[in-house]
């Protein structure tokens, strides 16, 4: 047998553990204090002790400072088999948080018990972000196993705070630790992708959010003249800044969709009776805009905008910046995308394409640091949805790629 022949042979012996360790981390909400969570500090540390009593002992925490959990820590892990060549490391990168179930009447069971159900586990987190990390952590448990040393150094790394902006996880290891990573280093994020595994995404649309709040003059509902509605102006705001993708229209069919979005989405509450003219309103925009257009360039046709408005009704806006993300591509023919495509095709026998999406991965951060990624998985996108779930099958294939991906040269 092939090395690769033995590293599958055992992965797939592994299935059944694969599902208890799924539900292992599904049993442990490790969401954010935004999300009413205490962090993931015991799935971390359940984590690391499951991964010593399968032989992957060579464990490093990095932990973020935060006093709004109860340990007063966000934890970041890292599990390391020592390759053959220390010239680059291969990482797999998977975060532990979750974000809550949401509306518990939209689930058929618990959200914090996995069910295995027609060849599928269902649960908070199995697919978002555990099917990547479960995977990832099979894989390198396949090396062990088999007493095979990987060619170069394989490095699994669990985050923290993924679902909530990243400052106690990626960010704050590339703050406090960029040393960990190297620029020739092949970093695969599995948290993300596509049912039949042959998108591999290189690049994210620009990520800007915003709240804007526009002040007016309230008035009675039968003397608007008497008044500023600041709702109505922010109306004709929110339907100007939407005409946006008139003005950035540029396509690129690496994307979907192919173009910039500029949509008003959060709507907060203004007056309390219908017969008010309201004097304050506040709405919010996501904008994922190509990467070929600058945020500053963005910035300024929104400026341009928000003035005529506060001209036209005699209100004042004013803007908050809630994120802003603007991160280069990974080209096409970096290692990291050539290497994981050889191995998708070793493992699942088809030829994976480079991709773009709206945004939203830790990729971005790394990129933005001059790091090489790429994001792909198996997997159906239902993260954040009812009824999460994922494939058995999905977790033992992608185990498999990145087994592949370990004994590249």
């Amino acid at each position: 047998m092939t090395d690769f022949e033995k590293l599958k042979e055992t992965i797939n012996s592994d299935i059944p553990n694969m599902v208890a360790l799924e539900k292992l981390l599904t049993s442990i909400p490790a969401m954010a204090p935004e999300s009413g969570g205490d962090g993931e500090l015991e799935k971390c540390e359940r984590l690391a002790e499951y991964l010593r009593s399968i032989g992957l002992d060579k464990l490093e925490r990095y932990d973020a400072k935060d006093g709004r959990v109860s340990s007063g820590i966000r934890p970041n892990m890292i599990a390391t088999i020592k390759g053959e060549k220390s010239d680059y490391s291969i990482w797999i990168m998977a975060h532990m948080d979750v974000v809550p179930p949401g509306d518990l009447k939209m689930w058929d069971s618990d959200p914090w018990t996995v069910i295995e159900k027609n060849g599928k586990l269902i649960g908070r987190g199995v697919e978002d972000n555990q099917q990547g990390l479960v995977s990832g952590v099979f894989a390198a448990k396949a090396l062990v196993d088999n007493k095979i040393k990987p060619k170069h150094t394989v490095k699994l790394l669990f985050m923290a705070d993924e679902e909530c902006g990243s400052e106690y996880g990626i960010k704050f290891l590339l703050r406090k630790h960029k040393e960990l990573f190297g620029k020739d280093d092949i970093i695969l994020i599995p948290d993300g992708g596509d049912s039949k595994g042959e998108t591999i995404e290189v690049a994210e649309k620009n990520i800007l959010w915003l709240k804007l709040h526009t002040k007016g003059l309230q008035s009675h509902g039968s003397m608007p003249d008497r008044g500023r509605n600041a709702f109505l102006a922010a109306s004709d705001l929110a339907l100007r800044l939407n005409d946006l993708e008139n003005v950035f229209n540029e396509r690129d069919e690496m994307f979907t969709p192919s173009y910039s979005t500029f949509q008003p989405t959060k709507k907060e509450a203004n007056v309390e009776t219908v017969n008010i003219i309201p004097g304050d309103d506040v709405f919010y925009m996501d904008c994922r805009i190509l990467p070929r257009y600058t945020l500053s360039e963005v910035r300024k046709t929104i400026d341009e905008r928000v003035l005529e408005v506060e001209k036209k009704y005699g209100v004042k806006v004013s803007i908050e910046e809630l994120q802003h993300e603007e991160s280069p591509a990974t080209p096409v023919d970096a290692p990291v995308v050539k290497k994981l495509s050889a191995a998708i095709k070793t493992a699942h026998g088809i030829e994976a394409r480079p991709i773009g999406i709206g945004g939203g991965t830790v990729g971005a951060e790394l990129r933005t640091m001059g790091f090489n990624a790429a994001i792909w998985s198996t997997l159906d996108e239902v993260c954040h949805q009812p009824n999460e779930y994922c494939w058995i099958k999905n977790i033992a294939l992608d185990a498999e790629t990145l087994a592949a991906l370990f004994l590249a040269d």
